[in-house]
């Protein structure tokens, strides 16, 4: 992952409602595409948001490259991106412990 990648990751992570809606999505996904996820109406309802605040949210979110959006039939289902998480973790972790996986054997 690139610098900016991560910084604008982290970024969109870095506000309430974006989090709350990241972490709904990651409790409702079943990681398996096309699998899981919600429709918007459903996360707007479930975190009491209002429909065009979660709009901009997701929007961020989906920019920042962490979430997904697909149509299904009429609805949009949201799911988080399991390889973008992976990603950033592994960024943010990257130099960590001078490249030592910390095994003393």
């Amino acid at each position: 992952m690139e610098k900016k990648a991560a910084i604008d990751a982290l970024t969109a992570l870095a506000n309430d409602t974006r989090i709350d809606v990241f972490r709904l999505l990651v409790r409702s996904d079943s990681w398996t595409p096309g699998e899981g996820g919600l429709p918007a109406g459903e996360i707007a309802s479930q975190l009491k948001l209002p429909a065009a605040t979660l709009s901009f949210h997701l929007k961020e979110l989906s920019r920042a490259g962490l979430i997904d959006g697909q149509r299904r039939g009429r609805s949009i289902i949201y799911s988080p991106r399991p390889h973008a998480l992976q990603a950033l973790a592994a960024f943010l972790l990257e130099d960590c412990c001078g490249g030592s996986t910390g095994d003393k054997s």
